[in-house]
Parts: structure tokens; C-alpha cells; sequence
């Protein structure tokens, strides 16, 4: 807004300048129109009367009056010669008195094409007054033309006169034109506004001080956003890093502001689940360290995916070991806890069973056989350790049940404790085992071996899970087509017709 005042304020002053260029136009044809007609009426017009009535006859009147003591000019000669010394007086003004019917004597006048146009128009309308402005760098040159009448003492000379090229003019008639030609450059008008332009300078100044004032702020800026760009990338790239070790829950919580990174524990009711792969150190030396490593590691990242789309907290790898707990930092009640947990392991040993095929179909004989254990219960549960290395885990005799229930399942199996029996035996189908005692713990402890799981209000639809070495099996009847279940029966029968016959060859 600031940049296109000044050039608001020049268009003001070129307008100014062409209506100052106009009225002095006007105002010098009007006087010389006025000097003319006063010449011709009280002086021409004086003693051409007094001619006529034979009263004076010593003062001629001709155009070449310059030649003849005591003559004086006629109004068009006084016109022209009026012209030459305004011209040497002011050198931006020019005064013509032209026309295309000089007498016969004199040079004929050069007429140009707005002159020789506005003739013929004024002969046409005389009434009428014409101009033009035309811009040569910061120059205006304003031209104005009036018509030049014809009247009384004009007619009687001219029809008369011997060099008159016409003898037939009549009061009104347009003799030629008056033009005024004013030239002005209106750039120097701008300098009439001192103030204006002080003001213009000085805001100019201000102006551009401000703009690099902004320039410089938005270089730091940018600079600060580039630098801000890099530790956000660098700090992304860390987050991400750190969150390979915490459960995608803590590290939400703490990323997010939620929790604090202080020691400090909480009692919650938890359901613990644990698992541990059977004989795995006979395992380790079966296999190459390479191949034990690959499917060590594919089990793992499996296993964390399914207790993540159960909602389940991923405390710790120990060695081959796995512990999640739910109930913390989200719960969504104690038997809802319970019963996503047994899902969880439900889907673990289905998963597992996959994994085994894929295994041996790589050259494995005798996969991964995974035992778990889950138990509810009370734990310490928050930050552990020290202000400068803290772990986010549970602490209790709860969780070292559920290890121990783990440790007392068969390869392939899931054992869970009678709390969490409890909590999901609407929908699981289980067998309680013999009680157990455990050091830490007073009561005597009865494990339930899980069989699958209850689905439907009937419970008419079991999920049936086992997974040890030599078999794999994994029948949802729920999810079972019907048109397979002959399939499934006879697989079974041959299954069974197999056993048999091995038996009978013991």
C-alpha cells in the first residue's frame, strides 16, 4: 500500500498538471480573443467609420502597416505579431492565428492534421471548442483552438480588399483558427509537494528498515525451522529407536505426556500371562546358531504382535521367555482383562502351529514347543530402578505364579490358576490338575489345564488347541465349514486308524 501511494499521488498531479495546462489555454485564447475584438471594435472599427463618413482619411489601415507612416494593423495582423511576442516571452507558450485563406501576398500558413481537422469542424459546428494533450516523456504539450469569426468591420474589409482570396464572407463565417500550445513538464509539479515528498522519503526509509528488519527475522526463522526440522528428525528417528524397547503402551504414556519418567509403582490387578519354550537349551543344540536365531526371532516378533492386537502389555523378553500382563496402563475391567489374555494365548498356539509347519517345511525337524501359563492377580506395577535407569515392569508373587504355572504345563499347552479360571470359565473349556504349592505363596494352588475355548451362549462350540511335538492342532468348530466337516472327520479317523496300528505293533 505503501509502494503505490507515490504512484497514486502522480497520476493526481499529471491530472492536476493537464487542468492547469486547459484553464491557462482557455484563459490565454480568451484574453487575446478579448484584446482582438476590443482592437477591432474601438480602434479598426473607429477609423474605418470615420473613413466612411469622409470625417478622417490620414490613418490607414492595411496589414502592411509597417511600411506606411501612421497606418496601423489590421486585428489579424495584430493577431499574428501578438503571437511572436508572447512566443518570445514565454517560451513554453505558443499563440498561432492561422487559416487556409491568407490573402493573396502572403506565405500560405502550414497547417497540421489536428489543425486542418479542427478547421473543418468548426466550419461545420462553430460553436464548438477543440483540444488535445499528448505525453512525451514527462512532458504534456496542451493545444487549444477556438474559431476566429468573421464580423462587421472584418466582412467590409475583406469582401473589399483587393488580395482577399474571397469576397463573399458574411458576419459569422470562420475565417481561420486561434490555437494555444502550452508545453509543460508536469514532473515538476511533484516538487511543489516538498512536504509530501519529505514524507514519502521518510516513509520510504521506514518502510524498507522494516522489510529487512522482516527479511533478517525470517532468515533466522528459517533458520530456527531448519534447525528445529533436523533435532524434530533426529529426536523422530531416536523415539522411534527407544520404542523397540518399551511397550508401544509406555512409550505412547510417556511420549505423550501421560506418565512421568520418575520411580514410581503402582498396586494393580493384573492378569499375567507367561510362556517359555520347552527344552530349549536342547534345542540351541540341535540347531545352528543362525537358524536358531532366525526362528528365534520370528517366534518373537509374532508372538508380540498378537499380544498387541489383544491389547496386552509387552514387558520383557527373558532369553526364549515372554511376559505381557494386561491392566495396565489401559484396563478394561479384571474379567475382561482375563478373558483377552486366554484369547491371546489361544491365538499364540495358533500362530505357533502355523510357524511350526513353515519350519519344517525349511529343513527344522523338531520346532519350537511353547508351554504358558497365566495367572490374576495383585502386582507392583510402574518404573523400577534408579533416576538414571528405570524399567517399566510388574513385581509380586502373581507373576512368579503364573511362571510356575508355565513351568508345570505340558509342551503345548496353557495353565492357568483358579483367579483366572474364575474370571473366564464362561468361556473356557478346562481341566483342574492337581494342587500345587509354590514357596512365597501360604494357600495350596489349583492349576486348570485349558482345553479350548467356549464360544456361543450355548457352549456347544469349543476351540480345541494343542501343540506338541509330533502334533499340531487347532479346530475352531465355530469357524469350521460345514461342507468340510466330512474332511475333518476322516482325517481324524485315519489319524486315529495310525495310532492304532502303531500300538498294535508295540
Amino acid at each position: 500500500m505503501l509502494a503505490g501511494l507515490p504512484l497514486a499521488v502522480w497520476m493526481d498531479v499529471s491530472n492536476l498538471s493537464q487542468s492547469a495546462l486547459k484553464r491557462q489555454a482557455q484563459d490565454m485564447s480568451s484574453l487575446i480573443t478579448s484584446i482582438r475584438s476590443y482592437y477591432a471594435t474601438n480602434v479598426v472599427g473607429r477609423i474605418l467609420a470615420a473613413h466612411a463618413a469622409g470625417m478622417d482619411s490620414g490613418t490607414p489601415v492595411t496589414h502592411e502597416y509597417a511600411t506606411i507612416p501612421g497606418a496601423i494593423p489590421i486585428p489579424a495582423t495584430l493577431s499574428l505579431e501578438l503571437g511572436d511576442v508572447i512566443k518570445q516571452q514565454q517560451a513554453n507558450i505558443t499563440y498561432r492565428f492561422v487559416s487556409d485563406l491568407p490573402f493573396n501576398k502572403r506565405a500560405p500558413h502550414d497547417l497540421d492534421r489536428f489543425e486542418t481537422a479542427s478547421l473543418a469542424a468548426l466550419r461545420a459546428d462553430p460553436k464548438q471548442t477543440l483540444s488535445d494533450i499528448k505525453r512525451s516523456g514527462f512532458t504534456n504539450t496542451f493545444r487549444l483552438v477556438t474559431p476566429v469569426l468573421m464580423a462587421q468591420a472584418c466582412v467590409a474589409c475583406h469582401n473589399t480588399h483587393p488580395e482577399s482570396p474571397k469576397r463573399d464572407w458574411k458576419i459569422g463565417d470562420v475565417r481561420g483558427i486561434q490555437e494555444v500550445i502550452i508545453r509543460q513538464p508536469f514532473a515538476a509539479n511533484v516538487f511543489a509537494f516538498k512536504y509530501l515528498l519529505l514524507y514519502f522519503l521518510c516513509s520510504a526509509g521506514l518502510g524498507m528498515a522494516l522489510i529487512l528488519l522482516q527479511q533478517r527475522q525470517a532468515a533466522l526463522i528459517q533458520g530456527f525451522n531448519r534447525d528445529l526440522e533436523s533435532a524434530n528428525e533426529f529426536l523422530a528417528s531416536i523415539s522411534m529407536k527407544i520404542s523397540r524397547y518399551l511397550s508401544p503402551q509406555i512409550y505412547k504414556g510417556i511420549f505423550s505426556g501421560q506418565k512421568d519418567v520418575v520411580v514410581h509403582t503402582e498396586r494393580k490387578r493384573l492378569t499375567i500371562f507367561f510362556s517359555d519354550i520347552k527344552d530349549f537349551t536342547a534345542t540351541t543344540e540341535r540347531l545352528q546358531p543362525e537358524a536358531l536365531t532366525e526362528m528365534l526371532n520370528e517366534y518373537l516378533t509374532e508372538m508380540s504382535a498378537i499380544a498387541l492386537k489383544h491389547g496386552g502389555t509387552l514387558d520383557k523378553f527373558i532369553g526364549d521367555a515372554v511376559l505381557v500382563f494386561f491392566g495396565d496402563p489401559e484396563t478394561n475391567g479384571a474379567a475382561e482383562d482375563a478373558k483377552a489374555c486366554l484369547k491371546m494365548a489361544i491365538d499364540m498356539q495358533h500362530r505357533l502351529g502355523e510357524l511350526k509347519a513353515k519350519w519344517r517345511g525349511d529343513g527344522t525337524e523338531e520346532p519350537f514347543v511353547v508351554r504358558m501359563g497365566i495367572n490374576s492377580g495383585y502386582c507392583n506395577v510402574g518404573n523400577f530402578g534408579s533416576n538414571d535407569r528405570m524399567d517399566y515392569t510388574i513385581i509380586g508373587a502373581e507373576a512368579n505364579l503364573a511362571a510356575r504355572l508355565q513351568s508345570i504345563a505340558e509342551g503345548g499347552k496353557i495353565v492357568i490358576s483358579y483367579e483366572t479360571y474364575a474370571l473366564v470359565q464362561d468361556i473356557v473349556d478346562a481341566t483342574p490338575l492337581p494342587p500345587i504349592t509354590m514357596k512365597g505363596i501360604q494357600r495350596e494352588i489349583v492349576p486348570y489345564a485349558v482345553n479350548g475355548l467356549l464360544l456361543g451362549e450355548d457352549h456347544a462350540i469349543r476351540v480345541m488347541s494343542e501343540h506338541f511335538s509330533g502334533l499340531d492342532l487347532h479346530l475352531d468348530l465355530g469357524q469350521l465349514d460345514p461342507k468340510e466337516r466330512a474332511r475333518v472327520r476322516a482325517a481324524l479317523a485315519e489319524a486315529m486308524a495310525a495310532l492304532d496300528e502303531r500300538d498294535a505293533q508295540r
